[in-house]
């Protein structure tokens, strides 16, 4: 797959079907940006596992702290990694352990590791990287739209609301894409 860009499908059908998170590198501080992704996905009803060795045992967000992804007890569907590009191979070669494989591997803004990548899509992993879920979650929900940036998504539906504010809207089903404004 070419990690330069993706489509907004590839993206959608991910934000759609992962339901457990396990996030390597989330830091308890609350002006991190991985404390607030963390946090987004919480209130949307995503399951979020924070993965941290020097927070091994504590609480992040009233969830219980792993120190790797190989003490989480349950299944997870996407690993989001919040740590330097050089770090990520023995993060990927932790997640492809596991059992059941997760889904996804996603690296975050600025991390990019095209070995690790290759991989993880080698044992049928999907690959997002260089890329903020929220972010994207936020794009195609139309949440940031709200807010006057550029989603380069064009659309004459309303966008689906699920709750109360701007911050609650869903990604829809993602089956036709919409064309694209110029």
């Amino acid at each position: 797959m070419n990690h330069d860009s993706y489509p907004d499908a590839y993206i959608r059908g991910i934000l759609n079907t992962v339901k457990t998170i396990a996030m390597v590198g989330i830091s308890p501080k609350e002006n991190r940006p991985s404390y607030f992704v963390f946090k987004y996905f919480l209130e949307r009803g995503k399951r979020m596992i924070p993965v941290n060795p020097g927070q091994t045992g504590k609480d992040i967000l009233g969830q219980k702290v792993y120190a790797r992804l190989a003490d989480i007890p349950e299944p997870v569907d996407m690993v989001d990694i919040f740590r330097a590009s050089e770090f990520v191979l023995p993060v990927v070669q932790e997640a492809l352990a596991l059992k059941p494989l997760p889904q996804v591997i996603w690296m975050q803004l600025q991390i990019r590791n095209d070995e690790a990548a290759s991989l993880a899509e080698a044992a049928g992993v999907k690959v997002v990287m260089n890329r903020c879920p929220k972010i994207e979650y936020g794009r195609l929900s139309s949440e940031i739209s709200w807010m006057g940036i550029n989603s380069r998504t064009l659309s004459s539906k309303r966008a689906q609301n699920l709750g109360t504010g701007f911050q609650r809207m869903g990604l829809g089903q993602g089956k036709k894409e919409e064309p694209s404004g110029s």
